[in-house]
């Protein structure tokens, strides 16, 4: 039997329905042609594709098509927010703020930045993992041109209140930009009624497929961004680079995908989470780390009292797929920069993993993946061989 994939806030499979959409854009019989090449009725009609999934991911957040520049991904998005803000800005303010549990690919981002004379003051969050917008508005000052807090947390799943967040930087005078990779079009989201900046999005953790996101940014009042690539002008000139079609298409049809289904899937991730806590529930010593704030449904931060979480996902390996952190930092032996961020001792937050499951998995999978779990950790704590 193949492990049972719960490691889906790493990246998600991608919905068949989707694959046969990007099929569709690759050879010579369909959308194959460059976008950028509007001369000749191929070029157009692959620059339409990439038009109407620039309206399916708009779609899914509230906002105006215009807005949506594709990128390689939510990690150049962020790139692009961060700096592109920073560099414009620079005359007006040197001063960013952001949280000490923000995805590596904004906190990487704020650490070039300070090289660049640019001040970064990194917002604690609170036990639970929230970022509260009393602790962001304590941190503006004068000269602060932007604030970066994520939607949801990658490792704990914690949703901060953006909205709230958003009024607070508004009122300030700065730019909100946030990282919605974790949420996409699977929560709703409307950045119009939240007043969002600028939004980071990514395919591979909404169904779709790996090497495609987004970054929506503000048209009225106008969000202004320098941008960070340069070769001819694509992307309303903000992000250069010829479009993959069928990445684009394909991102576009998870995100209208989501959003159709958005209750369905929501619903089905809450049942799964109900039976992994049935069989958790017959366990001592769980921690469930984020307890007490609005959490992803579909994600869990869970911590095992005396067992290492490295010990654990390796016995766990070939059986059930389970992470102890976030993708960009499972090289690292160093317990999760996000707990110890949340208050937890390094010993606690070493006994950290993260389980995180999706539309494509199944009650019987979940139930065996729980019991598993369960007797691994047993065999853990008692020093038994894990068969």
């Amino acid at each position: 039997m193949e492990p049972v994939y719960l490691d889906y806030a790493s990246t998600t499979p991608v919905d068949e329905r989707v694959a046969r959409r990007m099929a569709d854009c690759l050879t010579r019989d369909g959308l194959f042609a460059n976008p950028a090449s509007r001369t000749h009725a191929p070029g157009r009609a692959a620059a339409d594709a990439v038009e109407q999934a620039r309206e399916q991911v708009a779609a899914s957040i509230g906002g105006d098509p215009r807005g949506v520049v594709f990128t390689s991904g939510a990690t150049e998005a962020d790139n692009l927010a961060l700096k592109g803000v920073a560099a414009f800005q620079r005359d007006r303010g040197r001063h960013i703020v952001t949280a000490a549990n923000e995805h590596k690919a904004v906190l990487d981002v704020c650490r070039a930045l300070e090289f660049d004379g640019v001040e970064v003051t990194r917002v604690q969050p609170e036990a639970d993992g929230r970022v509260t917008p009393e602790a962001v508005e304590a941190a503006l000052r004068p000269d602060t041109v932007l604030v970066s807090v994520m939607h949801a947390n990658n490792e704990t799943g914690t949703i901060n209140d953006i909205g709230a967040i958003a009024r607070v930087v508004r009122g300030h005078g700065a730019r909100f930009h946030v990282d919605a990779a974790q949420t996409g079009a699977r929560l709703e989201v409307d950045v119009d009624a939240l007043d969002l900046d600028l939004v980071s999005l990514s395919a591979h953790k909404t169904y779709g497929p790996k090497g495609v996101g987004a970054l929506w940014v503000r048209r009225r009042p106008r969000v202004r961004l320098i941008p960070q690539m340069h070769g001819g002008g694509h992307e309303h000139g903000l992000r250069a680079g010829t479009l993959a079609t069928h990445q684009v298409v394909g991102m576009g049809e998870a995100f209208a995908l989501a959003r159709a289904e958005r209750d369905n899937d929501r619903a089905h991730a809450d049942d799964l989470r109900r039976r992994l806590f049935a069989w958790l529930d017959t366990l001592e010593g769980v921690r469930d780390n984020g307890a007490g704030a609005e959490r992803l449904p579909w994600t869990r931060n869970l911590a095992f009292a005396g067992v290492e979480g490295e010990a654990l996902a390796a016995a766990l390996a070939d059986r059930v797929a389970i992470a102890t952190g976030s993708a960009c930092t499972s090289a690292s032996t160093e317990p999760s920069y996000v707990l110890r961020a949340m208050g937890q001792p390094t010993d606690l937050a070493a006994e950290a993993v993260r389980v995180s499951w999706g539309r494509m998995t199944g009650t019987e999978e979940m139930e065996h993946a729980a019991r598993t779990l369960v007797d691994t950790v047993n065999r853990l704590r008692h020093g038994a061989a894990v068969a």
